[in-house]
């Protein structure tokens, strides 16, 4: 028996009937090459799609597929100007699908998600008709605070190294709550409910991914 796999999809079942009783969608694969195919397969045809900054969708092929599948997306990365930038976005709040990672999930199923310019949790919040939040887990904490800590302290100075933010988290490896113009901790979301069920759909993968 691996115990770890085990117990990785004994805590998601649990985990997903809690995000069931907060109007999400649930569902749990054993490995990113599983999570790739089951995402796939919801897309209906001729969607549009558009996406948030990932490293966990990066890391189950994701984007890789994207790059030649039928779709019409909305890449904010193409978006140049402010002009460009701003069409783009007005494009992305109407996708049929949005694809995003969450910072962290409580074992009661709320999502927690720190951002800096807020484009991804406005996403999440309104807008795109299918939200696709997929996670490894290791993005699993016990409670809201512990979430909250985890954002901080563990995955905003991996993503402020990984952006070269001039930030004390990417000098120090820790939250110093700063005020930084490069900042990437603006904007806190607590998800504790989907008032339209089913829009928000939690592809848990019992692998670790991601920051």
């Amino acid at each position: 028996m691996d115990v770890k796999k085990e117990f990785y999809k004994t805590q998601a079942t649990s985990i997903l009937k809690k995000c069931t009783l907060r109007g999400m969608r649930g569902h749990y694969c054993e490995s990113k090459t599983e999570a790739l195919e089951y995402i796939k397969s919801l897309f209906t045809p001729d969607a549009s799609i558009s996406w948030g900054g990932s490293e966990t969708l990066e890391e189950i092929g994701l984007f890789d597929y994207l790059e030649t599948a039928p779709y019409t997306l909305y890449d904010r990365t193409t978006a140049k100007t402010p002009e460009e930038q701003k069409a783009m976005y007005a494009k992305t709040v109407t996708a049929d699908y949005y694809l995003m990672s969450t910072n962290a999930i409580t074992l009661d199923g709320q999502l927690i998600n720190i951002d800096g310019n807020g484009n991804r949790v406005a996403c999440l919040v309104t807008g795109p008709d299918n939200v696709i939040i997929v996670a490894g887990m290791n993005k699993v904490v016990p409670n809201i605070e512990a979430g909250i800590a985890r954002v901080h302290n563990v995955a905003a100075p991996q993503n402020a190294l990984r952006l070269n933010r001039n930030t004390p988290c990417h000098d120090f490896g820790r939250c110093a709550d700063c005020l930084s113009a490069e900042c990437i901790c603006s904007n806190t979301v607590i998800t504790r409910k989907s008032n339209k069920p089913g829009r928000l759909i939690v592809v848990l993968v019992g692998e670790e991914l991601g920051y």
